[in-house]
């Protein structure tokens, strides 16, 4: 079975940047839709970037599009989310998370990672 674990969180002042990373096991990831969500304190966890099972296509949140690139790499098993420009309003937990299609709505999510935190703050 396909297990997902993310790192790359941490603290990081406005402005600044930080890599996530979400690790696959279990199954080749090649097979997988990938998505990126996030859930502050208090607000409903929202999907914020996709990428198709081979790459080709990704999709990104109106919140974050233009500062956070999301990627992949099939034959590592790996899926980053390059997080630029961040803001306090990006403080959250953030979940990778895989859907056994080559494309995938945020609706369609089977497989989740524990979560890494990510603090904008100065």
């Amino acid at each position: 079975q396909l297990q997902l674990v993310e790192s790359g969180g941490g603290l990081v002042q406005p402005g600044g940047s930080l890599r996530l990373s979400c690790a696959a096991s279990g199954a080749p990831l090649a097979y997988y839709a990938i998505g990126w969500f996030r859930q502050a304190p208090g607000k409903e966890r929202e999907g914020i970037s996709s990428i198709s099972s081979n790459g080709g296509s990704t999709n990104y949140a109106d919140s974050v599009k233009g500062r956070f690139t999301i990627s992949r790499d099939n034959a590592k098993n790996m899926v980053t989310l390059q997080m630029n420009s961040l803001k306090p309003d990006d403080t959250a937990v953030y979940y990778c998370a895989a859907a056994p299609l080559e494309e995938a709505s945020f609706s369609e999510y089977d497989y989740w990672g524990q979560g890494t935190q990510v603090t904008v703050s100065s």
